[in-house]
């Protein structure tokens, strides 16, 4: 079957997906510039609104990302506030 798999492109999971397109982009920017905000924090706080309604509605102004710099520590803190379920 895996031989089929590979003939045929097997079809990988969202979050894995988004996983590796994150790890992507945090080793672009730590080996590339030493901005204080880098310049894909908008596109990925677009990219998370999209996938998380696709489950839930979800206002836009609920989803926080920022990236913090300490020494050589990153820290990405992604913030998603949910509705209460009704």
């Amino acid at each position: 079957m895996s031989f089929l798999s590979f003939l045929l492109g097997e079809k990988k999971k969202t979050a894995s997906v988004a996983k590796e397109r994150l790890q992507i982009i945090l080793a672009h920017e730590r080996s590339g510039r030493n901005a204080a905000e880098p310049d894909y924090l908008p596109a990925l706080q677009r990219d998370l609104v999209a996938v998380i309604s696709k489950y839930i509605q979800i206002n836009p102004d609920d989803i926080k990302v920022q990236l913090e710099r300490q020494d050589n520590l990153e820290v990405l803190e992604v913030k998603i506030e949910l509705p209460d379920p009704k």
